[in-house]
């Protein structure tokens, strides 16, 4: 089967900053691919990139989805193929209630029955929204702004949903939660890319895994594989001694891939 994404050798800039340097990305239908690294490695730049949201990037290389050059296409027209983006700190519409957030995701349609249905699907994954539909947006906790993101991200019914660090902030039981409800909709058949900083939770639910380093895919493999490696444990899945972080630095400069 062929792969729903693939990155080949991209290149992307803020201004004079060099934030990706020639990466490389293929994402197969049906998985969870994770993308690892630190605060500025470039982790959500990759995701913007896709999307096309950072103007007139890539600078080299191509993106293809699902066969098709999407490099160089507007945003709204990379939606409307299928591919759908949930950024980093949720960025829900404050002013709109849960159910008018909830058909924002759903403009690209006007298919009634299924949007209808696809209400009651967001509501089943959160039950706790369905208890808010007439409430403001901007008056939710941070995870139920969370889980308000992903809702509207399905309601767009996407092929390929890319999240972007959808832990960030929340505590460890909202946390749990929001994992258990990515894997569930993998089951669905739905493609995901899943930026993360919580490597050992994101190992744990994804296929396979990249680790990125200052805009370079340093390492990947099977996420199983990935999660028992003692690098990725030391310096990702745990803390680490002031001797490991010299080691680490070491790591980072051999640029390994897997």
């Amino acid at each position: 089967m062929a792969p729903i994404l693939e990155i080949k050798n991209i290149e992307t800039y803020y201004d004079l900053i060099y934030a990706i340097r020639g990466a490389s990305l293929i994402v197969e239908q049906g998985s969870i691919t994770a993308i690892l690294g630190n605060n500025g490695a470039g982790k959500s730049t990759i995701l913007k990139t896709v999307m096309g949201l950072i103007e007139d990037q890539p600078d080299k290389g191509s993106i293809e989805f699902l066969g098709e050059r999407i490099d160089g296409l507007d945003t709204e027209k990379i939606v409307r193929k299928g591919l759908i983006y949930v950024p980093e700190g949720r960025e829900v519409f404050n002013e709109l209630t849960v159910d008018e957030n909830l058909l924002m995701g759903a403009y690209t349609r006007n298919d009634r029955k299924g949007m209808a249905q696809d209400f009651e699907r967001v509501y089943a994954y959160f039950p706790v929204l369905a208890q808010r539909k007439k409430q403001w947006a901007g008056t939710l906790s941070g995870g139920e702004q969370q889980m308000l993101a992903i809702g509207r991200a399905l309601m767009g019914r996407p092929k390929l949903l890319l999240l972007d660090e959808p832990s960030l902030g929340l505590s460890p039981i909202l946390v749990q939660e929001i994992f258990k409800i990515i894997s569930a909709i993998k089951e669905e058949g739905v493609t995901i890319v899943l930026v993360e900083q919580n490597a050992k939770k994101a190992l744990a639910i994804s296929d396979f895994a990249l680790i990125l380093e200052n805009g370079r895919f340093v390492m990947a493999g099977p996420s199983a594989k990935l999660a028992l490696d003692k690098d990725v444990q030391e310096f990702y899945m745990g803390a680490r001694s002031e001797e490991s972080a010299k080691g680490y630095q070491r790591w980072k400069r051999k640029k390994r891939w897997r």
